[in-house]
């Protein structure tokens, strides 16, 4: 496993790349969101005020071991789809940023399979703001339809 500690708005979480995917530690990211110095503490009302969450807690978290000062222990994890479902639950100031992007983000995306072409649009308009230049973006979305359309006959 491939560990490592990120920053984020001056707070430090750990996160390692589990089986291909991201992983973080979920103590990490509730302090960070949070004003409670005891994660244990914040963790437990959190899930008794949203059963659903405490419900599929176990299915959302689960433990990977991870370095620490005293040497290895195990941490309750959870990859970036469980973070999120999180901190929807999270009752505090600092997560409703990330509440009003997931918002936002789930909102484009009903619009773009109600109308596929928007997702086309976003996408050149990501490659822009990044930088490309038209030609790059051009053959870069040529490619993806191409891809799409041999996925597609060979389905």
């Amino acid at each position: 496993m491939d560990s490592h500690i990120a920053v984020f708005r001056g707070k430090e979480f750990r996160e390692t790349l589990h089986n291909g995917e991201w992983w973080f530690v979920v103590e990490d990211i509730v302090l960070a969101l949070s004003d409670s110095r005891d994660s244990k503490q914040y963790i437990q009302p959190m899930k008794q005020r949203d059963p659903e969450l405490g419900k599929g807690w176990v299915q959302i978290v689960h433990t990977l071991p991870v370095e620490t000062s005293g040497g290895p222990q195990n941490m309750l994890y959870a990859n970036t789809e469980g973070i999120f479902r999180i901190i929807q639950s999270l009752p505090s100031p600092k997560a409703e940023p990330f509440k009003r992007w997931l918002a936002k983000v789930g909102y484009e995306r009903v619009q773009e399979i109600e109308d596929p072409e928007l997702a086309t649009k976003r996408t050149r308009a990501l490659y822009q703001a990044k930088g490309y230049s038209v030609e790059w973006i051009e053959t870069r979305m040529r490619g993806i339809a191409i891809q799409a359309e041999l996925t597609e006959e060979w389905k």
